[in-house]
């Protein structure tokens, strides 16, 4: 599992936890503790641009060269990240499939702070085919850690009281 923020337009890792059984010969993460990936490619960088005003969003990617992608895949304009964003927003999790690393899949979720608005992400990645991971069960307990985190720092998601 991960930690992340966005700083300007990178999702910046700031925690790394993994499983003790996960094998050293196991597939390589590019993630690590201060680690930048560009954050409309992440699960947790969309998770949290998501959650973000438009007019942010948009400050973030001035220019169409913005969006620039890892493995060939991944929104190539303004436009197409917008529409990510808002069905990551409507569905209350991001996902992406080998847009930072071929073979890999990811899941983010948003913490909040008292204001309603995102300050960091969890997100967790598995290899793309790896069976034993069931997707719903995945994003539902990472949404579980993500609401207590948020409740942690004494924050609340959108919406609520």
């Amino acid at each position: 599992m991960h930690l992340g923020v966005v700083y300007g337009a990178e999702t910046v890792y700031l925690l790394k936890e993994r499983p003790p059984r996960a094998s050293a010969a196991g597939t390589a993460l590019v993630t690590d503790i201060g680690v930048r990936l560009p954050a409309h490619l992440t699960a947790s960088g969309r998770a949290i641009l998501a959650h973000l005003p438009e007019a942010q969003v948009r400050a973030l990617y001035p220019r169409p060269g913005d969006l620039i992608t890892r493995t060939g895949r991944g929104p190539r304009s303004l436009a197409e990240l917008l529409d990510l964003l808002a069905a990551d927003r409507a569905r209350g999790w991001s996902e992406e499939t080998e847009l930072v690393s071929e073979g890999l899949r990811s899941v983010g979720t948003a913490v909040f702070d008292h204001h309603g608005h995102p300050v960091a992400a969890l997100s967790t990645t598995w290899r793309r085919h790896y069976a034993p991971h069931d997707p719903e069960r995945v994003r539902e307990e990472l949404g579980r850690a993500a609401a207590r985190l948020t409740s942690a720092v004494s924050g609340r998601a959108p919406g609520a009281g």
